[in-house]
């Protein structure tokens, strides 16, 4: 997809963890304005990731940040008994990607912020999705047929972004250094709102930090 022209506001959807922390802060230095966004589906995860959402907004202290906008969308009722609602069983280090699946995530998590954005006057809105993602809703066909839509359903046409489409973990991990990424927080299993250590995703963080030989700044409750 086409670049924004500089200085323009776009939204990015911020979950709080190292990709979408990392895509506002490439944003701010490519000079534009960013409005962020974090969608709260009542999941067990939340209140530590919205903590390092808001912990790294603040340290990036910049004139061109703009306020975030928290937007609620329930999904316990939806997911039911899920390790994403009760904590049971989440996915630990040695179960396959795919075992984090959401249904329909990204169409739930894009939606809101899409139609406000559109409703705000604000043209594009931005993902982390990285390359290699598995999930039939990380496609360009998905992000087009998403984009049509929702300009169909709301009359504003609201472009998807995906910067680090084409991007890995570790290329997206080298944008980062030199960002207080220990503010930021991506665990299924948060221990007293501190990473598991033990989850899918710690381990996908550890290793994207081992794999660069970079220092990991986080704290996790079960250090091996």
């Amino acid at each position: 997809m086409n670049s924004p022209p500089a200085h323009s506001t776009i939204g990015v959807l911020a979950s709080g963890g190292l990709d979408s922390c990392i895509l506002i802060a490439h944003l701010l230095r490519q000079g534009h304005r960013v409005r962020p966004f974090y969608v709260r589906c009542e999941l067990i995860w939340e209140e530590a990731e919205l903590a390092g959402v808001r912990a790294f907004l603040r340290a990036m202290d910049s004139p061109r940040l703009e306020e975030l906008v928290t937007l609620a969308l329930p999904l316990r009722d939806l997911y039911g008994r899920h390790w994403s609602v009760d904590g049971r069983n989440a996915p630990d280090a040695q179960t396959p990607a795919g075992a984090v699946y959401l249904p329909g995530r990204n169409a739930l998590l894009t939606i809101k912020p899409a139609i406000w954005c559109g409703i705000n006057g604000i043209g594009q809105l931005a993902l982390a999705v990285l390359a290699g993602n598995p999930f039939a809703d990380a496609t360009d066909e998905f992000f087009r047929g998403l984009e049509t839509t929702l300009e169909q359903a709301t009359g504003n046409r609201v472009s998807i972004m995906r910067p680090f489409a084409k991007m890995d973990k570790r290329e997206v991990l080298r944008l980062g250094r030199g960002l207080p990424l220990d503010l930021t927080f991506s665990c299924l299993s948060p221990a007293a709102g501190l990473h598991c250590g033990r989850c899918n995703k710690c381990a996908e963080r550890q290793e994207a930090f081992r794999s660069l030989e970079m220092h990991d700044p986080t704290r996790y409750a079960n250090q091996e």
